[in-house]
């Protein structure tokens, strides 16, 4: 990939920035990281000059060089689009338009994919256990279990050739805390559950950056993730990251209901990265459960599930 080809793939990301009419910080800050990881320097001038300029994102896309470019400007602009929560409806139009230009890229199903979860996260989810278990304190290990197979099933995601499936995790980990919730006796509804999961701070555009880094550019990404990922990288990696953040998520959780929310924002990042710690050390022992489940599932099978299918 040329740095002409990297220039464009950012002036794509700044016209995905500004599709539902509004860029804002965390999409700024998004294409910033990508710029960086396509060897960059002067991103912040590529966005500039695009804001004045407003050449049409057909006629770049013609001008990428190579499939490589096309997929990495594609992806980026998912990235950019969930910057701050999952793609609104005029961001997935941009996404569809853009698909459309490029000579290589997402299909029908893909597409539908990005819409599916982009509904999911935007509503209540339906309650994911029977009403009649809710009224009853959790057996001890019941929700342990739960958190478990919860996290090996995102890390299974990272695992799925499909380049959008990790888009299923942040809707299956907020399914888990909305679950955590109900069988403590809350009353949830999806802003909380929202607002507990970015207390924590996990969100969408994180997690499918790195995803986005890793199956984009492959090889590089190995050095561009390796200090953040213990020198893992590939799959492998973005199946281990999941892992903690999902298993770290549901724990933290569990500890936030028990004791009556009274913790402190402080308090709980605290318990995130203490489980995050546990994660770590456990993450080998399950390794090959996760590509056990990898086999048994795909993208589809997963938003169905979500959809209460």
């Amino acid at each position: 990939m040329t740095l002409t080809d990297a220039e464009i793939i950012i002036t794509i990301a700044a016209h995905a920035a500004v599709a539902d009419g509004n860029r804002n910080a965390a999409e700024l800050t998004q294409i910033a990281a990508a710029a960086t990881r396509l060897g960059l320097s002067n991103a912040d001038a590529v966005v500039a000059r695009a804001s004045v300029d407003q050449e049409d994102v057909r006629s770049l896309s013609a001008s990428l060089s190579t499939d490589e470019a096309r997929r990495a400007a594609y992806e980026i602009a998912v990235a950019v689009c969930n910057a701050d929560g999952m793609a609104g409806a005029k961001e997935i139009a941009f996404l569809q338009d853009l698909s459309s230009t490029l000579t290589t890229g997402p299909g029908t199903a893909e597409m539908s994919a990005i819409a599916s979860v982009a509904t999911l996260t935007g509503h209540v989810l339906p309650p994911p256990v029977p009403l009649t278990a809710i009224a009853q304190p959790p057996a001890a290990g019941e929700l342990d279990a739960m958190i478990l197979d919860q996290a090996i099933l995102t890390a299974a995601l990272e695992a799925l050739p499909d380049r959008l499936s990790n888009m299923a995790i942040l809707p299956l980990q907020m399914r888990m805390v909305f679950t955590i919730g109900q069988r403590h006796g809350q009353q949830m509804d999806i802003g909380q559950v929202k607002d507990l999961v970015a207390t924590f701070g996990i969100g969408a555009a994180a997690q499918l950056m790195e995803s986005v880094v890793r199956k984009t550019l492959g090889k590089v990404a190995g050095g561009l993730l390796g200090g953040m990922l213990g020198g893992a990288s590939g799959m492998a990696a973005g199946a281990a990251v999941s892992f903690s953040a999902t298993y770290a998520l549901g724990h933290a959780a569990e500890q936030y209901y028990v004791q009556g929310r009274t913790l402190s924002a402080a308090d709980m990042k605290a318990l995130f990265t203490r489980f995050q710690g546990e994660a770590e050390t456990l993450f080998p022992k399950v390794q090959e459960r996760v590509q056990t489940v990898a086999r048994g599932t795909n993208l589809q099978s997963v938003l169905g599930s979500l959809r209460g299918k």
